[in-house]
């Protein structure tokens, strides 16, 4: 083989690597997405158990879910506060 087909064979397979990279990494961060979502839902499905004896509840949904998800306890303070001023 000739150096220069060689050459060649090296760039592309980095391309590929490249390309492999920024189709896989928005992949990691939607299951992440999804993951911290489903955590959020259930703090809130707990959280509401607990509430609907002090007559607190906070609706489940995605959004709400989202954001507890992310932000976790201080998500449920935020949402809370939100629900007081709303």
């Amino acid at each position: 083989m000739e150096l220069g087909t060689i050459f060649y064979y090296i760039i592309g397979l980095f391309l590929l690597y490249i390309i492999g990279l920024i189709l896989v990494w928005p992949i990691k961060k939607i299951i992440k997405l999804i993951g911290n979502g489903i955590l959020g839902g259930l703090t809130l499905l707990l959280f509401n158990f607990i509430g609907k004896f002090f007559g607190l509840s906070i609706a489940i949904n995605p959004l709400n879910a989202i954001i507890v998800g992310f932000l976790g306890v201080p998500g449920v303070i935020l949402l809370l506060i939100l629900q007081v001023i709303l």
